[in-house]
């Protein structure tokens, strides 16, 4: 082999011009192989585009024996001639020079041999499944999200802030939680009442994996002003759903001085932001995804970036809902807490355009959300998307320290004063939301379950890996 620096092959084929007539120097994973006595053509993929570059082996230079073991999942090392292509299907190829195989795949073992597998099936294979056109385009889009996420909220004056993801709080209403014990489970110390006596654990305390970081959120923006967080948080919620998962990422941002209003400003912004983001750096990624699963796909995001979104106060979308005529599957009536189809219809039927629903009652959602001068409802804030329903849940936060520890009070609610020092020094008014990450993920590729955009998905009954 020649001492010739490695090149991707997303380079190669975007800047082919730069490159046609040169050596070069690739290295990756074989998808597929075909020829004849005469020559051979390998499809050659390094996971840097969903593309594959075409190398072309010239059988007066290669023996069948070195090439015995250039097999679908095998990974070699190329070196050759990038030359314009004659052939269908690609612009250039390389003329192989030099060929060295790193690794073999050889025989039917290799479980993604050149054919249609069902998602399904990938899901058991999910070490492996990442190397699929249909996983490398979702986790690249994955990294182009995440990264969107973080340069959006640095550019806008916001830090990066680390909340716990062991904690003695939960966050009261996000969902069940998965304890965190260094106690014998079998044969634990119990007090003189025969309850666990927690007090002999690792922390002193019954101590949880996190459902989420708003309260310690909050406690970051009254200091720093405006913060996000961007982790892994966790429930332990018995949901076999296409929608849920146990383990799962989570974009909760807090703003000292954000009234409702600014809220809503911001969440619209940060998401069009994401998409747009995600549209302008992973185009070739979300075509595939468009021809192999969705094609309706770029139309909708285009439909999220182009359109204003509506502002609806609940009362409102309920009045909508139940003279709408439509049959749906569960009641619509004023104070419950709306289904996805009720979500979907605001959005997809009756306005055809993003909704964020505000103002909704008080008893569906959590204690710390500002309470209006009704004292029915709160300054809550849900953004619906077509397709998929609620995308982000926010609201502004109750500052006041009397309102918030009536509430408290009201839900029997313990353990809750470190959160309230923070209406009781320096109180403000404040906001925040939560967006789950796999939620943007499935919007923005299309796919239809959310364990196809983790790329190990935790969920009942499955801890693999």
């Amino acid at each position: 082999m020649k001492d010739i620096r490695r090149t991707l092959v997303s380079r190669l084929l975007n800047n082919a011009d730069e490159y046609i007539g040169r050596e070069v120097d690739v290295k990756g994973w074989v998808r597929s192989r075909r020829g004849n006595k005469y020559v051979q053509f390998v499809a050659l993929n390094d996971g840097s585009t969903v593309k594959s570059l075409q190398i072309v082996f010239d059988l007066t230079k290669f023996s069948d024996e070195e090439l015995k073991a250039v097999t679908t999942g095998s990974s070699i090392h190329v070196q050759g001639l990038l030359v314009e292509s004659a052939g269908k299907g690609q612009n250039v190829e390389i003329q192989a020079d030099s060929l060295e195989v790193y690794g073999t795949a050889s025989g039917e073992d290799y479980p993604l041999q050149k054919k249609g597998h069902s998602l399904e099936f990938l899901r058991e294979i999910a070490h492996l499944r990442p190397r699929t056109n249909t996983f490398a385009s979702v986790l690249r889009i994955r990294h182009a999200l995440a990264y969107a996420i973080h340069k959006f909220f640095n550019d806008k004056g916001f830090y990066y802030f680390h909340t716990p993801l062991i904690t003695a709080s939960d966050c009261e209403g996000a969902g069940a939680q998965f304890q965190v014990t260094c106690l014998d489970v079998n044969e634990p110390p119990r007090d003189e009442e025969g309850k666990v006596d927690y007090s002999q654990d690792f922390f002193g305390k019954m101590a949880s994996l996190t459902v989420s970081g708003q309260l310690e959120g909050e406690l970051g923006a009254t200091a720093l002003g405006c913060i996000y967080t961007f982790g892994p948080t966790f429930r332990a919620e018995n949901s076999n759903t296409p929608r849920h998962l146990s383990e799962f990422w989570m974009i909760e941002p807090e703003m000292a001085f954000y009234e409702i209003a600014d809220n809503m400003d911001l969440a619209e912004e940060f998401i069009k932001y994401c998409i747009k983001y995600a549209l302008e750096h992973c185009k070739d990624d979300i075509e595939f995804l468009a021809e192999h699963f969705d094609k309706e796909l770029p139309e909708r995001l285009r439909f999220v970036i182009d359109n204003d979104f509506v502002r609806l106060p609940y009362t409102e979308g309920i009045k909508i809902l139940e003279q709408s005529g439509k049959k749906f599957e569960f009641p619509v009536y004023w104070g419950v807490d709306l289904a996805s189809e009720h979500e979907r219809y605001l959005v997809e039927e009756h306005f055809k355009k993003p909704v964020i629903l505000t103002d909704y009652p008080k008893e569906i959602k959590a204690f710390y959300m500002k309470l209006n001068d009704d004292g029915k409802t709160v300054r809550a804030m849900d953004v619906l998307f077509p397709k998929i329903g609620e995308i982000i849940g926010g609201s502004q936060r109750e500052e006041n320290y009397d309102k918030l520890l009536a509430r408290i009070n009201e839900l029997g609610l313990e353990g809750m004063d470190w959160y309230l020092d923070t209406r009781r020094f320096g109180t403000v008014p404040h906001s925040g939301f939560g967006l789950g990450f796999e939620r943007l993920v499935l919007f923005v590729t299309g796919m239809q379950n959310i364990r196809d955009v983790i790329p190990f998905p935790r969920y009942p009954k499955n801890c693999e890996y």
